[in-house]
């Protein structure tokens, strides 16, 4: 039977087994019978209980751009170690951070996870027939029993029967155990099986019902008294999570006694509904929040015995812009028409505006805004930044700025009047605008975000400069080649007139070259010499040496090359009325930027009239 058609399958509706047959499949597959935390594990790591020695979990990273530390941090300290038993499992898990960081994400991911697992034999999970907290079979056991048949089993047990199990074993099958049915469970939010959610509301009109049950009045004219389980309905959000896991939304919100029913649910496996005993549940309960609630709660010293029970994981935006672009092809592209341009430097600038305002500088060399932001894109020195971010930390870096749903907002608005292509420059501008007429930005604010967008205009000049310069020359690897063959035999030349062997070398081209590696002239000669005895050294034994070989000159090289043709592409695009060769020159260097995949043929023209206007300056 598929999946789809599990789904809509009515649990009532499949054969049922009976204790016996029960324990016989626990014996053959303890998980059955795990607790909500292991099974939220095995889901996450594809059913493997082994932890890698460097750690990643795809279930999380695939879908999450930017928070692959913080996931790693989520499983490692909480997740982990809950499922294997340890007091960690105690604690309500809430997760801190701006809005549209990712809260809500990871707890959606894990429910809608939780859900497909559950459809898998690894995930199956079974409950006595009828039950509206979907009992584990097992609670069946007296208490002279469990010791015995747990430890053959190789399954811990902790519980106890709720009201209406309880009523229905007593009354319905006469305390024989092998008569109550068992039928296997598949969790579902939609069907509120296994998984709940509490949303609060205004905190006069929060009722506790809402989580633990309530009287059913119908049930009560039949029954009489609402300590008889059939005249409850056991429907509270606790009592559909048991065996799952339970999202409480803004959940700092909550009213006190909410948050104290949470408590004895995470510390003590139980919560306590009105005229019954202490009704066992076994969930994962996860809570979010936004900062400013999180720092208003922590404050308030009635909260202390709360704040201690509670594992906080912050999740903040990210710092990186290939993962903020991430977010955004994810989130727009489904909904752009097929032949509507997207480029990559058009998202990329929103992403550089958007981090910039998350960047939080000191006054200390390297920790300016703009260099804290190039060190966090620069892939070759990730592993030198961990005390840089660890400052950051600390100063709640990534706890404020934009949020991708503002630049979503300033992008779709974009893109739903666009009818080729989403432009970087009409990007930027429609940024500008955002924070000009943006009524809940203070003035600060505002010039704070014209600034960010600012420097990003200046970081977009500098990347399509490149590109244009890049596709004006036919082939930039060649071009290369030949200045840099034309140095070395300039060298060459010098060298072997010091020799007695004169030809005139080219001084100009070698101080033009070298100077751009900020070599004085007095100590051009010494740099000669050395780049001449490398020569010497591999012309006989080896290939000739190649200009990547030494990254100084090798950018001194590209700095000399480009601005070589900063002239040609001056005069090109700028021409009034360009003849027919101009015309094909620009054509051409369209066409060159097209290839690299980065710019559709308007915005290719758009990023080369850009670029002329910057050189006619």
């Amino acid at each position: 039977m598929s999946i789809m058609e599990d789904h809509h399958r009515d649990n009532s509706t499949v054969s049922p087994i009976y204790l016996p047959e029960y324990l016989e499949r626990v014996a053959l597959s303890p998980a059955i019978a795990e607790s909500a935390h292991e099974r939220l594990w095995r889901m996450i790591t594809g059913n493997q209980k082994k932890i890698t020695s460097n750690p990643r979990y795809p279930f999380f990273t695939d879908h999450l751009y930017g928070l692959d530390s913080h996931i790693e941090r989520l499983m490692e300290d909480y997740i982990v170690p809950a499922a294997r038993g340890f007091a960690v499992k105690k604690r309500i898990l809430l997760l801190v951070g701006p809005v549209s960081g990712g809260k809500s994400s990871i707890v959606t991911l894990i429910k809608q996870g939780l859900e497909r697992f559950s459809h898998t034999e690894p995930g199956a999970l079974y409950a006595i027939a009828g039950c509206p907290m979907h009992e584990e079979p097992l609670h069946l056991l007296p208490t002279e029993m469990r010791a015995r048949i747990t430890e053959r089993l190789g399954v811990s047990l902790r519980g106890e029967l709720c009201p209406w199990c309880q009523w229905q074993f007593e009354h319905t099958y006469h305390h024989n155990l092998n008569e109550v049915p068992i039928v296997r469970i598949y969790l579902s939010e939609s069907h509120r099986v296994g998984i709940g959610t509490y949303a609060p509301s205004d905190p006069k009109s929060q009722d506790i019902a809402d989580l633990t049950g309530a009287a059913d009045f119908q049930g009560l004219s039949v029954y009489g008294s609402e300590s008889d389980p059939r005249a409850f309905r056991f429907d509270g959000e606790l009592n559909a999570a048991n065996r799952g896991v339970v999202e409480f939304q803004e959940m700092l919100k909550l009213d006190e006694k909410f948050l104290y029913h949470l408590l004895s649910l995470t510390q003590e496996g139980n919560f306590k509904t009105s005229r019954y005993q202490l009704m066992s549940a076994d969930e994962v309960v996860i809570g979010h929040s936004n900062e400013h609630e999180f720092r208003h709660f922590i404050q308030n010293p009635r909260n202390e015995a709360l704040v201690s029970r509670m594992f906080v994981q912050p999740i903040p935006y990210n710092l990186h812009t290939r993962d903020e672009v991430r977010i955004y092809r994810k989130l727009l592209l489904p909904y752009v028409p097929q032949d509507v341009h997207v480029g990559d430097l058009a998202l990329d600038m929103a992403a550089t505006v958007a981090i910039l305002s998350r960047i939080k500088e000191i006054p200390k060399p390297g920790r300016d805004r703009l260099s804290k932001f190039s060190l966090y894109q620069d892939a070759m020195r990730q592993e030198d930044i961990s005390d840089v971010l660890q400052e950051g930390w600390e100063l709640g870096e990534g706890l404020s700025g934009l949020d991708p749903r503002y630049v979503i907002n300033r992008l779709a608005a974009l893109l739903a009047r666009s009818d080729e292509c989403l432009d970087p420059i009409d990007v930027l501008t429609s940024l500008k605008e955002g924070a000009l007429y943006n009524p809940f930005l203070d003035r600060t604010e505002k010039a704070d975000l014209l600034d960010f967008v600012q420097t990003a205009k200046s970081l977009y000049d500098q990347k399509v400069e490149h590109d244009v310069l890049e596709a004006f020359s036919d082939d930039v690897g060649e071009a290369l080649s030949r200045l840099y063959q034309n140095y070395l035999d300039n060298i060459m030349r010098l060298m072997e007139d010091r020799a007695g062997k004169p030809e005139a070398a080219d001084e100009r081209l070698l101080r033009s070259v070298e100077e751009r590696m900020g070599v004085t002239e007095t100590q051009a000669m010494a740099f000669r010499e050395e780049i001449y005895a490398r020569i010497a050294v591999v012309r006989d034994d080896h290939p000739p040496m190649n200009f990547m070989e030494h990254q100084g000159l090798r950018q001194a090289l590209v700095s000399k090359l480009f601005d070589d043709m900063r002239d040609e592409v001056k005069i090109t695009t700028m021409t009034p009325v360009p003849d027919r060769v101009t015309l094909e020159r620009i054509e051409q260097a369209a066409v060159g930027l097209v290839a690299r995949k980065k710019y559709c043929p308007r915005c290719a023209t758009r990023a080369i009239r850009h670029v002329g206007g910057l050189l006619n300056r």
